[in-house]
């Protein structure tokens, strides 16, 4: 996710109450926002996410959440995705009952959805289209 990286850094970086929605017509809002609880493994969360809307709610299509790595420089680790339209939310790794459980090859779905969606983000302008005033958080 080099380019929700890029973005995150022109931001001021991870914080609790980071809110970024960049407007990129004619494709969906993308909205990254600062998780306030940690992730699975302790390290700072991030929730990724395109936002549509459907008889006045607000629908992702899609969501992912991240955890924000930086041993070996940053970068981001899903541990979830999720659709409204679809009504399907998949995690992929979590703590249950004080136990961290992995699913591996759902995580490795989400990395190469990740990358694709990635790619896409990039090719579709998101980057550029970012300025100071998408920070609203």
């Amino acid at each position: 996710m080099k380019t929700v990286l890029n973005i995150l850094k022109k931001a001021g970086g991870w914080r609790p109450n980071l809110y970024i929605r960049i407007e990129n017509p004619p494709y969906l809002p993308l909205v990254i926002e600062g998780v306030p609880e940690s992730g699975p493994l302790g390290l700072p969360a991030l929730s990724v996410a395109h936002y549509g809307e459907q008889s006045g709610d607000a629908m992702r299509d899609p969501e992912m959440c991240f955890e924000l790595g930086l041993a070996g420089g940053a970068h981001l680790i899903p541990y979830s995705w999720r659709n409204d339209y679809v009504a399907v939310e998949q995690v992929s790794r979590s703590i249950i009952r004080d136990h961290y459980v992995a699913l591996l090859e759902l995580q490795r779905q989400q990395e190469k959805f990740a990358e694709t969606w990635d790619n896409n983000l990039r090719l579709q302008g998101y980057g550029e289209a970012f300025t100071s005033n998408c920070i609203l958080g």
